[in-house]
């Protein structure tokens, strides 16, 4: 048994985060960051911007604000088209 839950503390220590890459309609495509600065939002806030991914289908992208005032892309949900019908 403690073989097992060292296997699987081995196994969880090696995971690593994936960085989500900012796609055509991102915030920060191309590497790039709003113009303006966002100085009334606190730093390490999150917020959401929905756009069309590369296949057309809804995707709503989660940024954070960070201490420079950057934003960081964290997360993507892309929406499957069924989500939306109440049939």
């Amino acid at each position: 048994m403690k073989i097992l839950i060292l296997a699987c503390a081995v196994a969880l220590a090696s995971c690593t985060a994936s960085e989500v890459e900012p796609i055509p309609g991102s915030i920060t495509y191309g590497g790039h960051q709003p113009r303006t600065k966002l100085t009334k939002a606190p730093i390490g806030s999150t917020f959401t911007n929905q756009i069309m991914d590369e296949t057309g289908r809804m995707a709503i992208e989660t940024y954070r604000i960070e201490a420079d005032r950057s934003l960081t892309l964290i997360r993507r949900q892309r929406i499957h088209p069924d989500f939306f019908s109440h049939d």
